[in-house]
């Protein structure tokens, strides 16, 4: 929104909260939420102290416009197209006339029903929203009906609605949602509502067209890095390189004669110049000369913090699950064990990190991209020591979150370097402040032992180790020393197997701050335990999908999948020299995915990907085109990290910096996709994140079947699987 205070010309968003909108209906819906402690009661909703639990709004205005103000923000996922047409479907409005505005700042008010905070990620969007928009929508079309059938004086029951009008078949009389909606307003909601037959949906299920594209293609969509006030400022910033490091002396006497740049901001950390533009800032601060005390991470480097993280994994950990017995079942049959390790990795969004702020004595205004709207809030009041309802925080598109935007670092920066500055300024992080100061996907080593008897796993005991990102993020999800997104798709394994263990060893890098990276747990443990699977059916002497759809009998929905990408892939057929196929499975974020990679390694060990197949089971797809797509791109995402991601430290400074050797993987580097959906009459669920995991541990066992190599660490090691290598 080009404004931060309207939701619409005319009404502000205090007006449409406290219900205050004359000639239109607004409905409050409530959603019900997952208490953080088990005992904790959900308030019930008052609207004179705002203590209820979390709601989303529906306004349907005189003209029948229908609004829905989103919870969740749009990333490039396509989430509000797809939730949009989860409301019109039930509410039987005209989705030429859904519009769609960016929720305020409120956990209570627009909290995720999984999580409880008002927080977009873990691909439960539709997840989530699915059941309660929908009976939202269908709520609304009932008052609806209600009024017309008052108008009419017939029963509700002989009324039906379509593309936002309510009709009378027997006397032909119709009314708009337009022309009802003042009269709705004054019915009693429905306590139960009936929500539609999937067989009777008009437009859940088809390839709509994303409602946010055309403004992206014409240029008219904004971004948080778009906002622009009168009279702003540009800034952008150097923190430094070390962990954990201070600013010791700055000679700004260059930088100050740079045309443009109006103030140089020492802090304690970092260094920031502002100017009149953008290009004045970062030319005055590519002239700063900076004297930084390093602290006591000067001489952190990577090998420091692998060498810590093998040393924790081969202690004890806490028991995440157990099943059967775990001691006869590795005493029985022939026995393999193997360790898997995942590097840092940045998030590199396409819109670097960006957040524009006015900060006066008594109020602060912010203008950004964020997953979580209401933290930054609450961190930029904090920041700028006022209370939080002095806080307004105005949440735009995102070019790109993965993650990243879960954190409110780059708010509580730019209110920090705000208060040396008169009037809003818009502080940008260059792309290298971007990649050597992000909060990084953790480094984990995971470690496998299990038995084989009679072509089966009989015994499987797994030890996740590394960061505990919910200990930080969402402490009261941390419970029992266990990180549950650490040991996510390790606990919930596919396969039938009698006796399995689980355990997670929490071990934090020293100084390197880590986060949430689009997969989250599931990146380090399909590839562990996918890539483990390839090497028991090779112990087992048998086809590597055979020996999955052999221990699949208790998640049929995986099974179907596996059968057909195996189908669609090719498996089976002749290949060239040094060319593989390799396949993964996993039930991920409430979706089955079954995925085939085939790649190429040539003589000097370098990949090429020649085709990536998958098949899903993702339920109900809201919108097939979307599924598709998201998938797509995850594919991409994840088989760029497996070819290229690594963040590495070398005297306590990340070495990468930017694209040049954090590498993405080009456009003529990218495979045919083929995508292939399985229709299913089941909930939907989670897809942005899926294929980010499927499609590193299919990669890898296309390396293994083409080169006999068993790689177990990540990116890939080319000297490795070269031809020419030294044995």
């Amino acid at each position: 929104m080009a404004a931060a205070k309207k939701i619409s010309d005319g009404f502000s968003r205090r007006v449409l909260l406290t219900g205050g909108l004359a000639g239109g209906f607004l409905l409050a819906f409530h959603l019900p939420l997952r208490a953080l402690t088990p005992n904790e009661p959900v308030q019930p909703p008052d609207d004179t102290n705002g203590k209820f639990a979390p709601n989303a709004f529906i306004r349907i205005d005189v003209t029948g416009n229908t609004t829905l103000v989103m919870p969740q923000v749009e990333m490039g996922q396509g989430v509000y197209t797809s939730i949009a047409m989860m409301l019109a479907e039930e509410l039987d409005a005209d989705f030429a006339k859904v519009t769609l505005e960016h929720a305020p700042p409120n956990d209570k008010l627009y909290g995720n029903p999984v999580f409880g905070i008002q927080v977009t990620g873990n691909s439960n969007s539709i997840r989530a929203f699915w059941k309660p928009l929908r009976e939202a929508g269908a709520s609304a079309r009932a008052m609806l009906v209600q009024a017309a059938a008052q108008q009419w004086q017939v029963e509700p029951a002989s009324c039906t609605t379509s593309n936002g009008e309510v009709a009378h078949k027997e006397s032909g009389r119709k009314l708009s949602y337009g022309a009802l909606a003042t009269a709705a307003g004054s019915q009693t909601p429905p306590k139960d509502v009936a929500l539609k037959d999937p067989k009777d949906f008009v437009l859940i299920g088809k390839p709509l067209k994303r409602l946010d594209t055309p403004d992206k293609v014409n240029g008219k969509a904004v971004y948080g890095i778009d906002a622009i006030l009168p009279d702003m400022k540009f800034a952008t910033l150097k923190a430094c390189p070390v962990f954990g490091g201070k600013v010791g002396k700055v000679d700004d006497s260059a930088a100050k004669k740079i045309p443009g740049v109006q103030k140089i901001v020492v802090l304690d950390d970092l260094v920031a110049v502002v100017g009149d533009h953008m290009w004045a800032a970062k030319k005055g601060l590519d002239a700063l000369v900076v004297d930084w005390d390093e602290g006591p991470n000067a001489r952190l480097s990577s090998n420091d913090i692998w060498r810590d993280l093998r040393a924790a994994s081969e202690k004890d950990g806490v028991v995440a699950k157990s099943e059967g017995d775990i001691a006869k079942g590795l005493a029985t049959g022939d026995k393999l064990e193997a360790s898997y390790e995942l590097p840092f990795l940045a998030h590199a969004t396409m819109e670097p990190l960006n957040a524009t702020v006015h900060l006066k004595p008594d109020s602060c205004e912010i203008w950004t991209g964020s997953q979580v709207i209401a933290r930054v809030q609450s961190e930029a009041a904090k920041t700028a020591g006022l209370p939080v309802e002095k806080v307004i925080a105005n949440n735009h598109l995102l070019g790109g979150g993965f993650g990243r935007k879960l954190e409110p670092d780059m708010v509580v920066a730019a209110v920090r370097i705000a208060k040396h500055v008169d009037g809003p300024v818009k502080v940008v992080w260059t792309r290298e402040e971007d990649v050597q100061h992000d909060i990084y996907r953790p480094v984990y080593r995971d470690t496998i032992a299990a038995t084989l008897s009679n072509g089966r796993i009989v015994g499987w005991k797994y030890r996740v180790s590394g960061s505990a990102i919910l200990a930080r993020w969402l402490p009261p999800a941390f419970e029992n020393g266990i990180d549950s997104d650490a040991v996510d798709s390790a606990v919930d394994m596919p396969y039938d197997i009698p006796n399995l263990h689980v355990e997670y060893v929490r071990a934090e890098p020293p100084a390197v701050p880590t986060g949430f990276w689009r997969g989250v747990g599931p990146n380090n443990n399909v590839f562990a335990i996918e890539c483990f699977m390839d090497e028991l059916a090779r112990k087992a002497g048998k086809d590597p999908i055979a020996f999955r759809r052999d221990m699949l009998g208790k998640t049929p929905r995986l099974r179907a999948a596996l059968d057909l990408v195996a189908e669609r892939s090719g498996w089976g057929q002749p290949l060239p020299a040094r060319v593989g196929r390799g396949v993964s499975v996993q039930p991920s974020f409430g979706s089955f995915i079954a995925t085939v990679v085939e790649a190429e390694v040539d003589q000097q060990g370098e990949v090429h990907l020649r085709r990536v197949t998958s098949a899903v089971d993702t339920g109900i797809a809201v919108n097939p085109d979307t599924v598709v797509a998201q998938l797509e791109g995850g594919l991409i995402f994840g088989l760029t990290a497996a070819l290229y991601g690594e963040i590495t430290i070398d005297k306590g400074r990340v070495q990468q910096s930017n694209f040049h050797d954090y590498r993405m993987l080009r456009i003529d580097q990218a495979p045919k996709i083929e995508v292939h959906l399985i229709k299913s009459g089941e909930p939907p669920g989670g897809i942005g994140e899926t294929g980010v995991t499927a499609g590193p541990p299919a990669l890898r066992n296309a390396i293994l079947a083409a080169t006999g190599v068993a790689l177990r660490r990540l990116p890939i090691d080319r000297a490795l699987i070269s031809a020419e290598k030294k044995t």
